[in-house]
């Protein structure tokens, strides 16, 4: 989802992030026994785009402030089963568009949902090269 979601503002941050991977393979998290970059799935573990974030981007100070976030900000969360969850922050819909919303992938398909502050936050960012 984030992929795609920079994908449509003209940004391929697949590519950005195989890329650095590639020519930084170390300095990524050697969480799943890899030897070597894998294009088909580097780009959607939540830990190698914290990685990338932080070394590319700017990592941002998490809070529990709604108003502390951007629209276009990502936003990683630790979620209650200890996995990661990635999301990009949105407007809320119709009157609420100064609410602060996320849109991620999860399971069965995109969500457009109102749980910014749902999840531990442990990872803030702004990315837009």
């Amino acid at each position: 989802m984030l992929v795609r979601s920079y994908r449509a503002v003209g940004i391929d941050l697949q590519q950005q992030v195989h890329e650095d991977i590639r020519d930084n393979f170390r300095l990524y998290p050697q969480l799943w026994g890899q030897k070597q970059p894998d294009t088909n799935i580097d780009h959607r573990r939540v830990p190698n785009l914290q990685r990338f974030l932080v070394r590319n981007g700017l990592e941002i100070p998490a809070s529990r402030v709604p108003s502390d976030y951007s629209f276009g900000d990502i936003v990683a969360w630790r979620l209650p089963d200890g996995e990661t969850h990635i999301a990009v922050v949105v407007p809320g819909p119709g009157s609420r568009r100064d609410e602060r919303w996320v849109v991620h992938k999860q399971g069965d398909g995109t969500k457009w949902e109102n749980t910014l502050l749902d999840h531990d936050i442990v990872g803030h960012y702004r990315y837009g090269k």
